[in-house]
């Protein structure tokens, strides 16, 4: 990307929609990583001072980190191990443990809402060659819950919408994320068939559990054994979620999956705020979210990045990847569906201007690498 280029994509903004400067804005650090044989968690510490510490944000705190663990372990590309493709790599997964420890968090628990099984989530790491003994052992008070479900909960939690919500008024989800202090997600460096980018935002897709939101979720109660993903509710809005949910504001005015998932998005994290963003960008893929999208290819743009806003986070790392953070529909990576961090940023979640964001660490031009070339 020459200077010229680079000073276009972050002056366009203004001639699509002047970024929200009333959002909040916070800095954002880029570290290189070449490869998951560095120490990663010595990179990952100091990117956390460059953010100015952790240890205010966690210490005696209960941590829950949302990972990216989408579809299930035995959908491979190439036979490659899910975590240096779509998955988040168990690598940083247990520096991030060890480093949250250090900071003083009491209990740190990792959660997904895998759909590959309705048991514990340690079999889904198990299953994806991932040790689980060691993650535990990283720090103290690490556990796991699949969130897909009423899981370790006797309740469901209830988290509504502040303002103005775009899909819902509220979200019932697992315990485990109203039964914390601190929500960290971690999420891949990599596209979304559907949205564009899977990043720290749309990582939040996969909060919403399954026996409620899902394809075979009970209609009047949620199905507590869910083994299917979130098409009829979440992408297609052909049916309703179970009853005992707040419901659609509009059911059935709008069944486009590029309208439905970008907004379905925007509204969690207004209601589940997230405190603190890590992106995997060591190693990824391009094109889609995983195995089962065609044309997908494998990438390593060496890069790790954080930030404590995750708007200002995927902001940042949408520049990594060569895109505009405000592109609007119709333009790269967005060309079918609406862009998820201008309707977060819309809620007041962050912002998106990349003038407004300090860089840490390295720059986005030393960052760069082209997803789409």
């Amino acid at each position: 990307m020459t200077r010229r280029e680079w000073l276009a994509m972050i002056s366009a903004a203004p001639l699509l929609r002047a970024a929200d400067t009333n959002a909040p804005a916070a800095p954002v650090s880029i570290a290189k990583c070449a490869s998951y044989d560095e120490d990663v968690t010595a990179v990952m510490a100091k990117m956390f001072d460059q953010l100015g510490g952790i240890e205010r944000l966690v210490r005696n705190k209960t941590v829950t980190v949302k990972l990216n663990m989408t579809g299930s372990p035995g959908q491979r590309f190439r036979g490659l191990a899910p975590a240096v493709t779509h998955f988040t790599h168990p690598k940083l997964v247990g520096a991030a443990a060890y480093l949250l420890g250090r900071a003083g968090a009491t209990r740190i628990r990792f959660v997904e809402s895998s759909w590959a099984t309705a048991g514990p989530l340690e079999d889904v790491m198990l299953d994806s060659g991932w040790n689980v003994r060691s993650l535990q052992s990283a720090a103290a008070g690490v556990e796991f819950e699949n969130t897909n479900a009423l899981g370790k909960g006797k309740k469901y939690s209830r988290f509504l919408v502040p303002s103005n919500p775009y899909m819902y008024p509220g979200y019932d989800l697992n315990h485990a994320y109203e039964d914390t202090d601190v929500f960290v997600s971690m999420a891949k460096l990599k596209n979304h068939a559907t949205c564009g980018l899977t990043l720290s935002l749309k990582n939040c897709f996969g909060i919403i559990p399954a026996s409620i939101y899902g394809d075979s979720a009970g209609v009047d109660q949620p199905n507590e054994s869910p083994r299917d993903g979130r098409s009829a509710v979440g992408h297609e809005g052909r049916r309703q979620p179970s009853k005992s949910a707040p419901q659609e504001l509009h059911f059935g005015a709008n069944h486009d999956p590029g309208y439905r998932v970008p907004h379905i998005v925007a509204d969690l994290v207004a209601a589940r705020p997230i405190h603190l963003a890590i992106i995997d960008g060591v190693e990824s893929i391009a094109g889609g979210e995983g195995p089962w999208i065609r044309g997908i290819r494998t990438v390593k743009p060496g890069v790790l990045i954080a930030g404590l806003n995750p708007v200002c986070t995927d902001a940042v790392s949408a520049a990594v990847m060569g895109y505009n953070p405000r592109a609007t529909r119709g333009t790269a990576p967005f060309q079918t569906c609406d862009n998820l961090l201008l309707l977060a940023e819309g809620h007041g979640v962050g912002s998106t201007g990349l003038k407004q964001i300090d860089v840490r660490g390295v720059s986005i031009e030393q960052a760069l690498y082209r997803y789409d070339s």
